[in-house]
């Protein structure tokens, strides 16, 4: 007898699928990506390995939609038809200007990805059984060409979404520098547990200075925080992986259950002030990172004189400050305001 999919856990699949592929292709990246270039530097015959790294971050499509398929505990074949619809639709991969040739545009558009891969998987339920022995020859191209093309299609529509969030947040560029980085933290905090892309809102509105920096202490703030919160009902790998790769690996249980963002929110706002008191700035190619790949830190870095001092006072921003103030928020909701459980942290993979 057939296990039966409620809604519930339909939608818990998708997201935590698409979570973990985004973790896992963009890890790469944040633990090798400022290592590579210096490597590039010293030895230009081996600037050639850099290029793994963008290739990883260009198949979080592929990689979410295949562990989706094993979440659902379909097939090979019906696990990478799903992938592929979905890396298709992503918009990772485009045409050249030319229209000869393609190539990789960073790691695509996550909510496109999400409605494609819950469209292929509906699919795949509703026919996957009956192809039978033919499963090889039908599954794959229907799945890409009618699921990925839809996918593909609307990937200008959802990519709108984005920029519309944008264009509200680029008002708080024009509020008071204390008010601006705790609203910017904060909202940035937010959007990294989000199908949102906080590097493609920091790209679209161009945002730079302290409001970058601000944007990447709240992101620091959210993946220290969610690693402590869960750091004694979850595996240390995946602890880690929320600042190391990306906190989105906790989408799934923010959406089941919002009221663990508490601690995250309180932590931002002290965290994301200190971009407005300390001066720590960035640029809007570098906002939305936070701490993966040292990005953030090095960032502000290269604004400064990079003295000893300054990298002190970097790593206490990016790294203490954090730890400090998700340690103390995580304890208050946790124990002496109880209103979060210890288990609502744990992340089912």
């Amino acid at each position: 007898m057939e296990e039966k999919i409620t809604l519930k856990t339909f939608t818990m699949n998708i997201l935590n699928g698409i979570a973990l592929g985004t973790v896992l292709c963009l890890v790469p990246g944040a633990l090798l990506g400022e290592l590579l270039k210096y490597i590039a530097k010293i030895y230009p015959s081996l600037a050639f390995l850099s290029m793994a790294v963008t290739i990883s971050n260009a198949m979080i499509g592929l990689a979410s939609g295949v562990i989706i398929g094993m979440l659902f505990k379909f097939t090979p074949i019906q696990s990478l038809s799903i992938g592929l619809a979905t890396l298709y639709a992503s918009g990772s991969i485009v045409p050249t200007a030319d229209k000869t040739g393609f190539i990789l545009k960073g790691a695509g558009d996550i909510v496109t990805m999400i409605f494609t891969a819950a469209l292929a998987t509906a699919f795949i339920l509703l026919i996957g059984n009956k192809t039978k022995s033919y499963a090889i020859l039908i599954l794959p191209p229907l799945t890409l060409v009618i699921v990925g093309g839809i996918g593909r299609y609307l990937l200008p529509t959802f990519s709108a979404v984005t920029k519309l969030l944008g264009d509200g947040i680029k008002h708080l560029l024009t509020l008071q520098p204390i008010l601006l980085t705790i609203l910017i933290a904060i909202i940035f905090a937010c959007l990294i547990v989000t199908p949102i892309t906080s590097v493609g809102v920091a790209l679209a509105i161009n945002i730079d200075g302290i409001a970058s920096g601000a944007a990447n202490l709240g992101i620091c703030a959210c993946g220290f925080t969610l690693a402590i919160a869960g750091w004694h009902i979850n595996s240390k790998g995946i602890s880690l992986a929320h600042f190391i790769g990306s906190p989105k690996i906790s989408m799934a249980n923010v959406f089941a259950k919002p009221k663990i963002m508490l601690p995250v929110i309180c932590s931002a706002a002290c965290t994301g002030v200190l971009a407005s008191i300390f001066g720590i700035k960035g640029t809007a190619m570098s906002a939305g990172f936070g701490f993966s790949g040292l990005v953030g830190p090095l960032a502000h870095l290269s604004t400064t004189n990079g003295g000893i001092f300054e990298i002190i006072k970097t790593f206490i921003i990016f790294a203490i400050v954090p730890i400090v103030t998700g340690y103390i928020f995580v304890k208050l909701f946790t124990k002496i305001i109880p209103i979060i459980k210890p288990d609502d942290y744990k992340i089912e993979i």
